[in-house]
């Protein structure tokens, strides 16, 4: 290498030569590599920083939305739970002091009769009337009566020349039957079987019988026995107030063991029934209180027992405490109560934490994603669509055509577009629309409002090319219009369109969380995030669970914020002297 090649540094069969072999200078045209306009754009755009932060930041949230659901180990509407053993109010007891009634068949007594009986009660009266009815009453210990009463206990129908009696209240047997035939036979208004007087109304082939009968008992007791019968029930009754401690029903014989103010009733070794002063009453509808834990319960009261132990059904030991309130008892059990986890702090399990509704909310967050962004292109695509097709008529036909869409643009322009969104949301809530149903309702409808801007943009380029000289060339070899307007016009207006529907794809997200977050946009199972950030509905969750919403608001703010880094660069880099 000689000493002038080494100053150069420059080796002579490394230089760049032509074609023919010779070598070419610095300044040769040659040299020079000439790239494509396309090219070009790219290498303008890959240098403009911002841009190409904008485009990491939307891989960024692409990847989260759309992998990051894939991956997770939880549902989008997945609920997380937990039991924890809570004791709870189980039931009450309070001091009875209301009359209660066991009827001897049903409806023996009506609502008079036992109204009535109060106030006879009160004046220390014997028998009283209601409605047309007489009843006497007979005390058979304290605060206790059986109440009797004139009632139609039998029905007589004549069949072929004789009657036919029929009852649910007595026994029907065939001297009864004899005797009121007897009866009808001599003309006579009533009779008397078995010591019993009947009165006979009615005409025709039908007649009634009446008689003087015991309806049913009344006592301030409560009587917890519905295995026993009206008989055996009486008979308990008058046995706990004796105080004697057996007696006999219906051919069975009971024991009566009593503690206290109440009493137990057994057969054998069977409980049946438990009499006493108190109401006892589950809190909850459909709470079933056995006989063995009321009188636990009673005895409990009784000897001012705070706490006890009762064995259930299922051979399982069962703690109850017993408060008291006044006149008033509460009793309380511990239970396995299912707790929905809601508003957990952020922790291993649960990164960002979980929401009022007991949700992961990265989960949401990465399916919301999908959501806000899937809704933002197919709007910008759908508006695309329309802005294009109608522009390009407008701006290549012009005269009445161009008249004709410009002022259909006007007149959507001039359309208030969230007082519209607000309506069509109460619309679609009052017809229960879907879910899903929903968010394809609301593209539809954010392309249609959003469209006239794009037509506006593409008339107004295709007006400034179809004058210019490939037009009229284009003209002059034949070419059909829509050829002419969509394979010639609109390709050179893509570029205005590739930065319009950049910028654009920020502002429908932003759109739709709005919408999402005043109610009316994504609902529930679907996340969006818009209705993430409207799940935090009052200051105390705001402020104190921060992790329910700072996410969510974060996501929008980054994709929106990189939509933006990515327009302004496509503009730079198709027009770089709009940054001059």
């Amino acid at each position: 290498m000689s000493i002038e090649e080494k100053k150069t540094g420059l080796d002579p069969e490394m230089e760049p030569q032509g074609p023919d072999g010779q070598e070419m200078a610095l300044d040769d045209e040659r040299r020079v590599k000439v790239l494509s306009p396309g090219a070009m754009v790219a290498k303008r755009f890959f240098r403009n920083k911002l841009a190409m932060a904008g485009v990491v930041i939307l891989i960024i949230m692409f990847i989260f939305s759309y992998i990051g659901g894939m991956i997770s180990p939880y549902g989008e509407s997945q609920i997380f739970e937990d039991y924890e053993e809570v004791v709870t109010d189980f039931a009450g007891a309070t001091v009875n002091t209301d009359y209660r009634y066991t009827e001897a068949y049903d409806g023996s007594l009506p609502s008079a009769a036992r109204t009535s009986m109060i106030l006879a009660v009160n004046n220390g009266e014997t028998s009283y009337e209601a409605g047309e009815n007489t009843y006497v009453l007979q005390e058979i210990g304290e605060n206790s009566y059986t109440i009797s009463g004139t009632a139609t206990v039998a029905q007589a129908d004549r069949l072929a020349g004789s009657y036919v009696l029929s009852s649910e209240a007595i026994e029907v047997t065939d001297d009864l039957t004899a005797a009121f035939n007897e009866a009808m036979d001599a003309g006579a208004a009533s009779f008397t079987y078995d010591g019993v007087e009947y009165t006979i109304t009615g005409s025709g082939r039908t007649y009634y019988i009446s008689a003087m009968q015991e309806l049913g008992f009344a006592t301030q007791e409560i009587i917890e026995a519905s295995a026993l019968s009206y008989e055996a029930k009486k008979e308990a009754l008058v046995a706990t107030l004796n105080g004697d401690s057996s007696f006999t029903a219906d051919g069975t014989s009971y024991s009566v063991e009593i503690d206290g103010q109440s009493a137990v009733i057994s057969t054998g070794s069977e409980e049946v029934g438990v009499i006493s002063p108190y109401s006892i009453q589950g809190i909850e509808n459909g709470t079933v209180i056995s006989t063995e834990l009321r009188a636990a319960i009673i005895e409990a009261i009784e000897t001012d027992t705070t706490e006890f132990t009762l064995t259930d059904a299922e051979g399982n030991a069962v703690d109850y405490e017993v408060v008291r309130e006044n006149t008033r008892y509460t009793i309380r059990t511990a239970s396995q109560t299912r707790l929905i986890q809601t508003y957990l702090a952020p922790s291993s399990s649960h990164w960002l934490g979980t929401d009022g509704a007991g949700m992961d909310i990265l989960t949401r967050l990465m399916y919301g994603g999908r959501i806000s962004l899937m809704i933002g292109f197919v709007v910008v695509i759908l508006e695309t669509i329309i802005g294009v097709v109608l522009g390009g008529l407008a701006g290549y036909f012009g005269k009445w055509v161009d008249m004709l869409i410009m002022r259909i643009v006007d007149i959507f322009y001039c359309i208030p577009t969230w007082p519209i969104l607000i309506i069509l949301g109460a619309v679609m809530d009052s017809y229960q629309v879907g879910a899903q149903t929903r968010i394809y309702f609301m593209m539809v409808v954010l392309a249609i409002l959003n469209w006239p801007f794009i037509a506006r943009i593409v008339r107004g380029q295709i007006l400034s090319l179809r004058e210019q000289e490939f037009m009229v060339a284009a003209e002059a070899t034949g070419i059909s219009v829509s050829r002419r307007i969509f394979r010639h016009l609109v390709p050179n207006v893509i570029p205005q369109l590739i930065v319009q529907c950049t910028m654009s794809l920020g502002g429908i997200i932003l759109t739709e969380s709005t919408m999402s977050f005043l109610g009316i946009g994504v609902k529930f199972p679907y996340a969006s995030w818009g209705n993430i950030i409207s799940s935090v509905s009052n200051v105390f969750v705001m402020t104190n669970y921060w992790y329910c919403w700072i996410p969510a608001g974060f996501c929008i703010l980054v994709t929106v914020l990189g939509f933006n880094f990515v327009g302004d660069g496509l503009r730079d880099a198709f027009d770089p002297k709009m940054k001059r």
